[in-house]
């Protein structure tokens, strides 16, 4: 599964993404400590980010979580990670997660790559309600919420802890499948 949009591309993780994965992580490791410690810290050295992929990979393809890389065309650098996590079958839901590149944040990659994966994640996974958690402070998530047409829901109550820190309220915002009548 690729997904295209101006000179990058989305994809499902595979085999040959560690040390792009490893690379990126550590690039952006003040970035990401505070809402991917977990991905941080299976990716700081190649041989971590050799695992963390086999895994993804397996997630992947038993429908567990799917992670996509967002690559650039040309250089094939990975730019960005976008999970669909927390998949609840019965319910046809999933949250998404993302955290993109410092060099390009602000240009609306996100943004584009929410829009098309909600897309695939409603037509082709089965989904029928995705969500974004994101903290009030993170405008740039709140941005991609917003623009992609999730609804805000609530704040959800000490939802998410930072580690070492204290638990932080999340934002809900939802965006369902249209239902044909």
């Amino acid at each position: 599964m690729t997904l295209r949009f101006n000179d990058f591309e989305i994809s499902a993780v595979h085999e040959g993404d560690a040390w792009k994965i490893c690379d990126f992580c550590v690039a952006n490791s003040d970035r990401l400590k505070r809402y991917f410690p977990k991905t941080l810290e299976q990716n700081l050295t190649p041989d971590l980010s050799n695992v963390f992929v086999e895994k993804k990979v397996k997630q992947f393809e038993t429908k567990e979580t799917f992670l996509f890389t967002l690559k650039e065309n040309e250089s094939n650098k990975l730019v960005g990670l976008i999970y669909i996590k927390e998949i609840d079958w019965t319910n046809k839901q999933g949250e998404f997660a993302y955290a993109i590149d410092y060099n390009v944040e602000g240009e609306g990659l996100m943004t584009h790559s929410i829009g098309l994966l909600s897309e695939y994640a409603l037509e082709n996974l089965g989904l029928d309600t995705l969500q974004i958690i994101v903290h009030k402070s993170n405008i740039g998530s709140v941005k991609v919420a917003e623009n992609c047409n999730f609804t805000w829901i609530k704040t959800l109550k000490n939802e998410y802890t930072p580690p070492g820190k204290s638990s932080l309220d999340m934002e809900l915002y939802e965006l369902y499948k249209e239902i044909e009548s």
